[in-house]
C-alpha cells in the first residue's frame, strides 16, 4: 500500500501556481507533515491526494488505498447527537453491535482526552472538543489513508501538544498519515516534513523559514 505524487503542479484559473514538480511517495507506517505559509496550497495538496481535486499537472498514485478518512478544519456533526454517538457510527456502519463497538468508540474518544464528554450533546461541545472527537472518529473508521487539516487550529497548547503526539503515533496501527499545519508542535512530531515553499514558482517564493522535506 502506499500513496505516490509524480511531479504534481496546481493552479487555479486566474491565480498564480501554488505548487509544482513536487515528487513523493508515503507508505503506512509513516506521518507526514504538509507545511508552509498560509495560502500556499496545503489543503488543497489533501484535496489531490484524496482525488477530490484533480492537478493541473502529475499524477497521483493510491495502491491498496480502498478507504480514505479526512478530518476538516472546521468539525461538524449532529448537534443532539451524543460525542459517543458520532464516534461510534463507522463502527456501526460496519457491522459490529453497539455493545460491542461502545469500547472501542471510548478507547478512541480516550486516545483525545475525550472519555468525560461521552454523554455530551454535540452542540454542548467546544470547537476544540469537536475537533477532537472528529479525530476520533476518523481513528474508528480506520481508513487506509487519514488526511488531516489543520488539527490543532482550535485548540489551546497543552491540548494542542496532546494531540499532536497523537497523530504521530497513528501511522502505527497501519495507516498512511498526510497532515496539513502550520503549528511547529505537530510538524515536529511528525516523521517527515514536505514544505510546499520549496516546491513554489521561483517568482512566488516567500520569506517563511524553510521546513524542508526531511527524515525526523
Amino acid at each position: 500500500m502506499f500513496v505516490s505524487a509524480h511531479g504534481l503542479a496546481h493552479r487555479f484559473p486566474g491565480t498564480d501556481t501554488l505548487f509544482e514538480h513536487l515528487d513523493f511517495t508515503i507508505e503506512p507506517g509513516h506521518t507526514v507533515a504538509i507545511c508552509g505559509p498560509s495560502g500556499c496550497g496545503k489543503s488543497t495538496l489533501l484535496s489531490i491526494l484524496a482525488g477530490w481535486e484533480r492537478p493541473v499537472e502529475g499524477t497521483v498514485e493510491r495502491s491498496g488505498v480502498d478507504r480514505i478518512g479526512w478530518v476538516f478544519q472546521n468539525p461538524y456533526g449532529v448537534p443532539e447527537r451524543s460525542a459517543l454517538d458520532h464516534v461510534v457510527f463507522p463502527l456501526l456502519a460496519k457491522g459490529e453491535r453497539r455493545r460491542d463497538a461502545e469500547p472501542e468508540a471510548m478507547a478512541a474518544m480516550e486516545l483525545f482526552d475525550l472519555g468525560y464528554a461521552a454523554g455530551r450533546r454535540f452542540s454542548d461541545l467546544s470547537g476544540g472538543e469537536a475537533q477532537r472527537l472528529m479525530l476520533a472518529r476518523a481513528v474508528c473508521s480506520k481508513p487506509d489513508l487519514l488526511l488531516v487539516d489543520e488539527p490543532t487550529a482550535q485548540l489551546d497548547t497543552r491540548t494542542a501538544h496532546s494531540v499532536s503526539h497523537v497523530l504521530g503515533n497513528l501511522a502505527g496501527q497501519g495507516m498512511i498519515v498526510v497532515v496539513a499545519t502550520h503549528d511547529p508542535d505537530t510538524r515536529d512530531a511528525c516523521e517527515r516534513v514536505i514544505d510546499l515553499a520549496d516546491y513554489a514558482p521561483a517568482g512566488n517564493q516567500t520569506s517563511a523559514t524553510p521546513e524542508r522535506e526531511g527524515t525526523r
